[in-house]
């Protein structure tokens, strides 16, 4: 015989119920929560889609800048009264003023070529890390090459998407044409949809050796500088014996100037004990964080070219201080101009 009370005896059935409820009301606000966050990432891509087909119809020509003192230290928390902006000497009116990166469009250019293939796929994460320290409209794409470059991830915000493409396939070394894929990196920015505000950036890592492209270097600078796209290159060098002792080959002619001439900088990874261990690990968390410092010390600058202004030709853009300390600050335009086809009046 039970002698336990009835109360008690229904207390079982009665928490079974209870967990019953809960769980319902759990999944219930979980279907919620999703269905609010699939509502709002929908609403988020039309207003993005919105927002760019306005861009696309006004013809913003933007200027990337540093101002640094005379000591060459970059100097920050500049307004736009700060400055004033010429096109081809005449006066025109600022439309747009940004410090940092609010919005970036960065590609990760990568050498496929046995010589750095294993280093790029151990420094995936760390690379696309430096995604957080910008805006939440920043974008990336992967973009490898050997004999001819292949954009593996178009421009998007899923960096799960980004991390496949820094899967490269162990393949026979072949050529490598550099200066060719630097070509196609900067016209990569162009044809995935104009966003003139946006900080474009092409992180480029190899070995620096080009043996196979018919683009000379000072081409792909030129249509990068007018593109306003800077590189960032990040040097893993090949080591060879030169009498007794291993040494880096040097780069080719221009790999150099890629950073240096369109507003970037200029990273050499490793050494020779490092290409001796097969092992090695390298860190380049202070190189992406060096880049990420680099975006956040500069200004952007931009201004609506009226018919006015846009005679064809090469037009040249001019960036100057207002400020009563001009003297002792200068302004270091990563952009200079921009080649224009003229209007129909």
């Amino acid at each position: 015989m039970d002698f336990t009370p009835a109360a008690n005896r229904r207390r079982p059935a009665q928490h079974r119920l209870l967990r019953a409820f809960a769980f319902f009301f759990a999944a219930l606000s979980l279907q919620l929560l999703l269905f609010a966050h699939t509502a709002s990432a929908q609403q988020d891509e039309q207003s993005d889609s919105d927002e760019d087909v306005v861009r696309v119809r006004t013809d913003l020509v933007v200027v990337p800048f540093v101002v640094a003192d005379s000591r060459g230290r970059r100097v920050g928390g500049m307004k736009l009264a700060d400055f004033e902006l010429f096109d081809n000497n005449s006066r025109v009116e600022p439309s747009y003023f940004a410090a940092g990166a609010e919005r970036v469009a960065l590609l990760f250019l990568l050498d496929a070529s046995g010589s750095t293939r294993d280093i790029i796929t151990q420094q995936r994460e760390t690379a696309l890390a430096v995604l957080s320290h910008f805006g939440p409209r920043s974008r990336v794409a992967v973009m490898q090459f050997r004999e001819r470059p292949e954009l593996t991830v178009p421009f998007t915000r899923d960096l799960r998407a980004a991390r496949r493409g820094f899967q490269i396939a162990a393949l026979a070394d072949r050529r490598t044409a550099i200066f060719d894929a630097a070509l196609a990196a900067v016209r990569a920015f162009s044809n995935e949809g104009q966003h003139p505000e946006e900080r474009r950036i092409v992180v480029l890592f190899s070995d620096g050796l080009d043996n196979a492209s018919e683009t000379r270097a000072a081409e792909a600078i030129e249509e990068a500088r007018a593109a306003g796209v800077s590189f960032y290159v990040i040097h893993i060098p090949l080591f060879e014996p030169r009498e007794g002792r291993l040494a880096a080959r040097p780069p080719s002619k221009g790999f150099r100037e890629l950073a240096e001439k369109t507003g970037g900088h200029f990273f050499v990874v490793g050494d020779a004990s490092k290409s001796l261990d097969p092992h090695a690990e390298y860190d380049l968390r202070p190189v992406f964080q060096s880049i990420a410092d680099d975006l956040q010390g500069q200004y952007v600058i931009g201004y609506s070219a009226s018919a006015a202004t846009r005679q064809p030709g090469l037009h040249r853009v001019e960036v100057r201080l207002t400020s009563s300390d001009k003297r002792r600050l200068r302004v270091r335009q990563l952009r200079e101009g921009y080649e224009s086809k003229g209007v129909d009046r």
